[in-house]
């Protein structure tokens, strides 16, 4: 493991990260699906994705969240109008 370079807000709190290149390439290497990130935020190019294309990329207890979130947003828009 490389060592990693963290950048900090004015308060200290951790906002990025940075990882030597030859790390980032043997995570790439690991997760195909990441090399479409990495080309789409080099070429500014999207691509034809799927919404299949990605399935599986979030654990279970993260898009259980990300729905309640959505959900709960959804109610009070629903709500105050």
């Amino acid at each position: 493991m490389f060592p990693l370079q963290y950048i900090s807000d004015h308060l200290g709190n951790h906002t990025a990260v940075v990882i030597p290149i030859a790390e980032w390439e043997a995570i790439v290497r690991e997760h195909n699906d990441l090399e479409r990130l990495e080309l789409k935020s080099t070429t500014g190019v999207e691509g034809d994705y799927k919404m299949g294309d990605f399935a599986g990329t979030l654990g279970s207890k993260t898009a259980d969240a990300l729905l309640s979130h959505i959900e709960q947003s959804r109610n009070e828009w629903e709500r105050d109008i």
